[in-house]
């Protein structure tokens, strides 16, 4: 069954949710994982510019998935705003304003929780969709130096 993650931003002073998501990005790639990505249009030329640019040195390879099947070999990390490939099912981030139809298809869900309260009231509701459905939760606060660790 999905594992769905929710990783807290702190309400002032934190990473905003594009740059926390490059760097869940970059952690997920780095242990081997594949991941799709799901958000507007503008939110993804956003996350891909960040990927491009996380560290200096390097980047972070991944594909905008439209509609036709992508060029194989496939990077770690596809972007899009539609059902991803059949083959997909490791890792779904979603900075979608709404949980994806598809989403319990994969093995982990991770949700970006930003620090405003407007975005933590819409998050909310999200977990307690999640929760109702007998989804396992957990959840994650970014630490001052901008690691995560688990919330009990």
């Amino acid at each position: 069954m999905t594992r769905v993650d929710f990783y807290i931003l702190p309400e002032q002073g934190g990473t905003d949710p594009l740059t926390a998501a490059a760097k869940l990005c970059d952690k997920a790639v780095a242990a081997g994982h594949r991941l799709y990505v799901t958000a507007g249009a503008a939110r993804l030329d956003q996350l891909s510019d960040l990927l491009w640019t996380l560290r200096q040195g390097s980047f972070l390879a991944q594909e905008r998935y439209l509609h036709a099947a992508p060029v194989e070999p496939l990077p770690q990390v596809l972007l899009g705003e539609i059902e991803p490939p059949e083959a997909w099912h490791d890792i779904l981030l979603t900075l979608s304003p709404e949980v994806p139809a598809w989403f319990s298809r994969f093995e982990r869900v991770l949700e970006i929780v930003p620090g405003d309260p407007d975005s933590r009231a819409r998050c909310r509701e999200r977990f307690k969709f999640y929760r109702d459905r007998g989804y396992e939760l957990k959840s994650f606060e970014q630490t001052p130096e901008g690691g995560w660790v688990s919330r009990k």
